[in-house]
């Protein structure tokens, strides 16, 4: 991949970092905000639906920053856009969808349908 296509991605890949770290950062203001007790039982456990619904976002989050992290290091290392299962080059398509992947698109259907065989 050359220098030019390789700028874009790590630009890509800085930007969906910080997004999702300014994501983050709201998560944190909406709970140190919202501790108080609300009086309406409804009310408490909307609250706590919500809540409950935001940090498992912000735990996907978290296993994405690493992802994004790891595929900035193989920008860095030359390595980004090379599938780790076969080696060949990931598609820009692909790449243009998910800039933080590993796999190309055939390793990753086959990785799938793996998967969902063991979990059946």
């Amino acid at each position: 991949m050359d220098r030019e296509k390789l700028q874009f991605f790590k630009e890509l890949l800085l930007k969906k970092r910080e997004d999702i770290l300014r994501e983050v950062a709201e998560t944190i203001k909406g709970l140190e905000e919202g501790s108080e007790n609300l009086p309406d039982a409804v009310d408490q456990a909307t609250r706590e639906t919500n809540l409950i619904l935001d940090l498992r976002l912000r735990d996907r989050d978290q296993k994405l920053l690493k992802k994004i992290d790891k595929a900035l290091q193989k920008i860095e290392d030359g390595s980004y856009g090379i599938c780790e299962a076969c080696g060949v080059e990931i598609g820009e398509k692909r790449l243009m969808a998910r800039p933080e992947t590993t796999l190309c698109i055939d390793c990753k259907r086959a990785q799938e349908r793996l998967e969902k065989i063991k979990g059946e």
